[in-house]
C-alpha cells in the first residue's frame, strides 16, 4: 500500500545526492555484518556512520507524549554533547524529537528510512530530512524512489538496532514497534535501555530486560563500564498524556467513525484527522470500512 502524501524532495544542500554501498565494500558499517538478515546494500543521503564512530539509538512511539519527546531531546542532546552520534527512525514522536536534540547539540544524526532516502515520510519532515542528511545521514535499503509501504518499517528496525551499541526505548506501548527494536538488539548484543513511565517500557524494566535511564548520564555511566543505576518503582509513574494519534485511536477503538464525525468528538480540524489517519492506516493501526468509516486493527505504538 503506497502512501500518496509522501513527496520526493530535492534538498537543499550540495551533498543530497544519494548513493549506493554494497555489504562487500568497505565503508559498509562493520556493525552490519554480522546481522542474520543483513540489508545486501545500503542508500543513503549526506553521509555512512565512521568508522568506530559511537552509535546510540534512541526509539519509541510515534503518538508520543509531549514529556516523552522532551526526554527523548534531552537524552540526545546529553549522549551528542558526550560524543555519540544518534540512530533513530525518522517518524513522528520519539523518533524526530531524538533527532532534534542530536542537531541541539551539534552531534551527527542518522534516519533509517523504510523508503527511499529521496521520499519524505512524514512528508512534515521534509526539513528535518535536509538537516539530517546535513549533519549525518539518511540510511534506507530500499532503492530511491521507493515508496513507504506496510511492512517496510518494521524491517528497517533492525538497520536500528544493528548500527547501535546501544539501544534506548523511551516511551511505548504493550505491542509497540519500538519493542520489537528492542527484542532485536538485545539479541544482537546490543545494551538496552528503557525510560521508566509508559506500558512498554516499565514491563521492560519490570522483567529485567532493560536498564533504566532517566539521563544521558546513566546511559553513558554503563557504556564507560560502570555500573548502572537503581532499578526505578515503574508502580507509582504515571501514565504519559497521550499524543494526537493516541487519542484519534482511542476514538475510533470507542466506536468505528468517519472523519468528520472524529472531527466534532475530538475537537481537532479535519486535516489533521486526515493525516493521522493516513499514517495510522499506513502503519496498519486503523484500516477503512464501509461509508468512509475507520477502525482500529493494531496499537503498535
Amino acid at each position: 500500500m503506497a502512501f500518496s502524501r509522501a513527496k520526493q524532495h530535492s534538498f537543499p544542500f550540495p551533498n543530497r545526492v544519494v548513493q549506493p554501498i554494497e555489504s562487500k565494500d568497505s565503508a559498509y558499517p562493520a556493525q552490519l555484518r554480522g546481522l542474520p538478515s543483513r540489508p545486501k546494500s545500503l542508500w543513503f543521503a549526506g553521509r555512512m556512520p565512521t568508522e568506530g564512530q559511537r552509535l546510540v539509538a534512541i526509539v519509541g512511539a510515534r503518538a508520543a507524549s509531549r514529556a516523552g519527546c522532551d526526554q527523548a531531546h534531552a537524552l540526545a542532546a546529553g549522549l551528542g554533547r558526550g560524543g555519540a552520534a544518534i540512530v533513530s527512525g525518522g517518524a513522528f514522536g520519539i523518533d524526530a524529537a531524538a533527532h532534534e536534540g542530536a542537531l541541539a547539540s551539534r552531534a551527527p544524526t542518522f534516519a533509517v528510512l523504510g523508503c527511499g532516502t529521496d521520499v519524505v515520510y512524514p512528508d512534515r519532515h521534509a526539513d528535518l530530512f535536509a538537516r539530517i542528511a546535513a549533519s549525518g545521514g539518511l540510511l534506507s535499503e530500499y532503492p530511491p524512489g521507493t515508496k513507504p509501504r506496510h511492512g517496510q518499517f518494521p524491517a528497517r528496525n533492525r538497520i536500528i538496532a544493528g548500527l547501535a551499541q546501544a539501544v534506548i526505548v523511551v516511551e511505548a506501548a504493550m505491542r509497540s514497534g519500538a519493542l520489537i527494536t528492542a527484542r532485536l538488539g538485545r539479541a544482537y548484543g546490543r545494551i538496552l535501555f528503557a525510560v521508566p513511565g509508559s506500558p512498554g517500557t516499565d514491563a521492560t524494566l519490570r522483567a529485567g530486560l532493560a536498564l533504566p535511564a532517566a539521563s544521558a548520564a546513566d546511559v553513558e555511566r554503563v557504556l564507560a563500564g560502570g555500573s548502572p543505576t537503581a532499578p526505578v518503582s515503574t508502580s507509582l509513574t504515571a501514565p504519559p498524556t497521550p499524543g494526537p494519534m493516541a487519542l484519534v485511536l482511542d476514538a475510533i477503538a470507542l466506536r468505528a467513525d468517519a472523519p468528520a464525525s472524529l472531527c466534532e468528538r475530538l475537537g481537532m480540524p479535519l486535516p489533521s484527522i486526515l493525516a493521522i489517519l493516513a499514517e495510522a492506516e499506513l502503519e496498519g493501526f486503523v484500516r477503512r470500512a464501509a461509508g468512509n468509516t475507520y477502525e482500529v486493527i493494531g496499537r503498535v505504538c
